[in-house]
């Protein structure tokens, strides 16, 4: 309470003389005092981020009408943005860091190939005979598959199959634009080279040996398959019947670091009937739902999400997850800014 006092005696800026505030203004000068609460809020900060869901059932449809209204050729990339009314939707991000498309590829197209310096995965919606390929490596696109794209590497995708495809995007731009870090580089369709990554740790804890002899990549696998993720979540939950959170780290398998730099990448599996509390972090969440359904609440905000769909809640905020299936799991794919906070020396977990 004394903190607050003393912030709500700081002086406004009408406090200040019109003159003196057009001399400071002529100058490119601003007086801190009249903004200091605003910048550095008592106790917690005041996030912009909403928390915010996007149904997929209201989405698809309109994701459909656009492939119907603007050809590939004149979209490059046709993707509905999921933009936070706390940021403002003309800001197109989802949270602080966080930016969340919902892209559509038709059978037959094909995105052209470019790179670009903001971080970006893929996490297949629905469809299947599309593909991405990501520095020559031809990554299949299947239904909870998560795909990275990291910065600097040419991407490109293409449809061999009958149906649409639809993925959700899920990029660091939000941090990259602020730091003025921004841009991309156009480039001609890649030739595939041999290899994949997830044959070659599909070993789970097991690497190729001898460990010193790495791949010589920043990131040697680039394809997280679903199949895989979720049998790994149901083989835990089977042998850890005590354990609470049933999660598993998209992770750089040759280094155990976090899949990516700034974004961290989860897959979590909620039991039948199950309600689980998350933690009081620091950064911003994601959630969105492979299979099953799940009730989100964040804070005094509630809501219901079905297959498909995506929420996004603030950080500094407590967060529970419940199933909406008293019979069956619900996997839920989660991104968050995590990497970044503890990079930056600013995460916290309250509890």
């Amino acid at each position: 309470m004394q903190d607050q006092d003393r912030f709500d005696t700081l002086g406004r800026l009408e406090d200040l003389p019109q003159d003196y505030r057009d001399e400071l203004t002529q100058h490119n000068l601003v007086p801190l005092w009249p903004s200091l609460r605003a910048v550095l809020p008592p106790a917690r900060p005041q996030p912009r981020t909403r928390a915010t869901a996007w149904s997929y059932q209201t989405l698809k449809p309109l994701l459909l009408k656009a492939g119907e209204l603007t050809p590939i050729e004149k979209a490059e990339r046709r993707v509905l943005v999921l933009a936070n009314p706390g940021h403002g939707l003309e800001k197109m991000q989802a949270s602080a860091a966080m930016y969340l498309g919902m892209q559509l590829l038709l059978p037959g197209e094909w995105a052209p190939s470019h790179r670009h310096t903001p971080n970006a995965v893929r996490m297949i919606v629905e469809g299947e005979g599309a593909y991405t390929t990501v520095d020559g490596e031809k990554c299949p696109m299947r239904r909870g598959d998560l795909i990275l794209t990291p910065t600097g590497l040419w991407h490109e995708h293409g449809h061999d199959g009958d149906q649409p495809v639809i993925w959700l995007d899920v990029l660091d731009l939000p941090l990259v634009y602020y730091m003025e870090a921004s841009y991309h580089i156009d480039g001609d369709r890649q030739t595939v080279k041999p290899g994949r990554g997830d044959r070659v740790y599909a070993g789970g804890a097991m690497v190729p040996t001898p460990m010193f002899e790495r791949s010589g990549k920043a990131y040697p696998m680039l394809r997280y398959p679903w199949v895989e993720a979720r049998a790994a979540l149901v083989a835990l939950a089977d042998d850890q019947p005590e354990l609470e959170s049933v999660q598993l780290t998209y992770v750089n398998p040759e280094t155990g670091n976090d899949a990516q730099n700034i974004l961290g990448y989860y897959a979590l599996m909620l039991r039948p009937g199950q309600t689980l509390r998350l933690p009081v972090r620091s950064p911003a969440m994601v959630f969105h739902v492979i299979e099953g359904g799940a009730k989100v609440q964040v804070e005094d905000q509630a809501f219901t999400l079905a297959e498909a769909d995506t929420c996004c809640a603030p950080g500094y905020s407590q967060v529970s997850l419940s199933n909406s299936s008293a019979d069956t799991p619900a996997f839920i794919f989660i991104a968050d800014e995590s990497p970044l906070h503890r990079k930056l020396g600013v995460f916290e977990n309250r509890g």
